[in-house]
Parts: structure tokens; C-alpha cells; sequence
């Protein structure tokens, strides 16, 4: 079940974080070192309210937060397809829960969040060697775009109207 994240999933999420950091040091995938994403990182996702998690039989097994783009390496390339976006941060699915479509419900929610606040798209980067998110970003409609060089990412974008 999805729903908003809340001061009481904080140490749950935090507990997700590194089980997920873990894993993509695991498949030698470097986007995250045990440092980022943390408990402080999640406690200002609840304080925005931009906090999503997924539950299974009440255990947190996804999260992912959704911001209006504000990110100063965005601004670094020309290639956005649009200009008024949400942004996708922090996603995590643990392990043991993957392929069952919970990154995918994220993305249906962040779509429904953009229909709703009337954005154009949603915008999200990852590191060149995560291999698994890129596979999933280009399944899920999403177009790579540009190297965000400040942050050592590439850029992905979905088009909302072009969203299945």
C-alpha cells in the first residue's frame, strides 16, 4: 500500500536506506555511500510532505520522494524536453521486494502527482554504473537525456502526455 511517509516510519526508512546501499555495493553499482540517503534526508522528506512509502504487511519495503524540480545541477544541461517537472529523489525498493512493481507504483503516483499540480513531466537522474535503474527508467517511458557533470549523473525525463 502507498501512502505518505510520517515521523513514525523515520527509523523504518532509515533501517531501508542501508539495506538498499548495502545491495547496490553488492552489484558494484556506486551511486550511494552509507552516508546518503539517511534519517535526516527523510526526516525534511516528511517535514515536506513529499515522502512516499510502500508497505507491505506493515513493513516499509519502498520509498521514494517527489520535490518540484530545484535542483542547481539540473540547470547545468539544455536537453529538458520540459520546464515545468517534478523530481523523483531517493527511490528504494528492498531487495527481497523487487519486481513486484512498487518503483512503478511510485512512478504512477508521481504521474498522478503531475496531472494533479499540472506538471509537464517528471525529471530524474542516476549514476552511469546503475545499470538496474537505467534498465527500469527506459522500460517505464522515460528518455536519457544528458550527463549532469556537477553530480557525476545522467538525466532522464518522462513526458506526462506520453506516460501509458
Amino acid at each position: 500500500m502507498l501512502t505518505n511517509g510520517t515521523n513514525d516510519d523515520l527509523i523504518e526508512l532509515d533501517e531501508l536506506a542501508v539495506i538498499v546501499i548495502n545491495d547496490m555495493k553488492k552489484s558494484l553499482i556506486p551511486q550511494w555511500e552509507l552516508d546518503y540517503p539517511r534519517f535526516n534526508n527523510f526526516e525534511g522528506d516528511v517535514q515536506t510532505k513529499s515522502i512516499y512509502i510502500f508497505k507491505v504487511n506493515d513493513k516499509i519495503v519502498g520509498s521514494c520522494t517527489v520535490l518540484p524540480e530545484n535542483d542547481p545541477p539540473y540547470k547545468t544541461i539544455n536537453s529538458w524536453i520540459k520546464n515545468n517537472s517534478l523530481v523523483i529523489h531517493r527511490m528504494l525498493v528492498h531487495p527481497d521486494y523487487r519486481k513486484l512493481g512498487i518503483a512503478k507504483a511510485f512512478i504512477d503516483n508521481a504521474v498522478l502527482l503531475c496531472k494533479n499540480g499540472k506538471y509537464e513531466s517528471i525529471k530524474i537522474d542516476t549514476h552511469l554504473e546503475n545499470y538496474k535503474m537505467r534498465n527500469f527508467l527506459k522500460k517505464n517511458g522515460f528518455i536519457e537525456l544528458d550527463y549532469l557533470e556537477t553530480i557525476d549523473r545522467l538525466a532522464y525525463e518522462l513526458v506526462v502526455e506520453d506516460y501509458l
